[in-house]
Order: C-alpha cells, then sequence, then structure tokens
C-alpha cells in the first residue's frame, strides 16, 4: 500500500468516526438533554464540554484534520489518481469539522460555561449549538466519501 492510499485510508476512517460521533449529537444526545429541565440540561452539556477535551476526542479531532491534510499534500506531490478528491475531502474536513468547531461550537460551549443564569443560557444555546453540530456531522460525512472516491 503506498503511503498515498495510506493516509487516504486513514483520512476516511478519521472523518467517518468524527462524523458519527457528531451525528450522535444531532440524532439523539441533544434531544435528551433538551427533555431535561434547562438547569439540568445546561448543567450535563457542561459535564461533557469539560469531558470532551481530553484525548478521546482530542486526538480524533487532531486525526481529522492531520490525515485529510497530509494524504491531500502527497496526492498531489505524487499526482495521485484521485488526489483532488483528497483535496477537497481535506478542504472540507478543516473548514467544515475544525472551522465550524473552533468558530462556532466552542464559543458557544464557553459562553454556557460562563453563564451565571445557565437555565436561561441553555434556551438560548440549544438551536444555534444544533445547527453548527449539524454542519459538522455533514462535512464529516462528506469528507468521509470524498476520501473514499479518492481512494
Amino acid at each position: 500500500m503506498s503511503l498515498y492510499a495510506a493516509l487516504v485510508a486513514a483520512a476516511a476512517v478519521a472523518t467517518g468516526l468524527a462524523g458519527g460521533v457528531l451525528y450522535a449529537f444531532s440524532a439523539f444526545v441533544m434531544a435528551g438533554l433538551r427533555r431535561l429541565p434547562p438547569d439540568d440540561g445546561a448543567a450535563a452539556m457542561r459535564a461533557i464540554n469539560r469531558d470532551a477535551v481530553r484525548p478521546p476526542l482530542m486526538v480524533l479531532l487532531l486525526a481529522t484534520v492531520g490525515f485529510p491534510v497530509a494524504g491531500a499534500v502527497v496526492g498531489l506531490a505524487e499526482s495521485a489518481p484521485g488526489a483532488g478528491w483528497a483535496v477537497g475531502g481535506a478542504v472540507v474536513a478543516v473548514v467544515g469539522v475544525l472551522g465550524v468547531t473552533g468558530l462556532g461550537n466552542v464559543p458557544l460551549n464557553d459562553r454556557l460555561e460562563a453563564a451565571q443564569d445557565t437555565g436561561a443560557e441553555w434556551q438560548r444555546f440549544v438551536p444555534p449549538w444544533l445547527r453548527w453540530n449539524h454542519v459538522r456531522t455533514v462535512a464529516g460525512a462528506v469528507a468521509c466519501a470524498m476520501f473514499v472516491v479518492a481512494a
């Protein structure tokens, strides 16, 4: 297996896993938290956010950017068939997963963490957080599909 093929395979796995984790939040985790009283939903989400900043998720997010970018660079350098798809997948992963996380979801998480009236903040938090999460979910799935095609 070539380096390009290995990186593209790793990129497909990483972006697929990230998309799946994010899908779980869009599909049922947030729905369950919304059924709780607002202060309880906010407390649960704050606890989740604190636990998220640990190696299991951080390594996955790093892999969701590192493997795609490395695969795209190697693919372009080797003029590998499918390199254009790998570049597209890398752009989608960097912008749609990492970029949206950093510019959309994390600031909302930080605002929820800092809130004094967590119940009221929770009511404002959920709709935009879910919209951004849907974008991340779709980006992970699209990037994964692009890496499958690139392979």
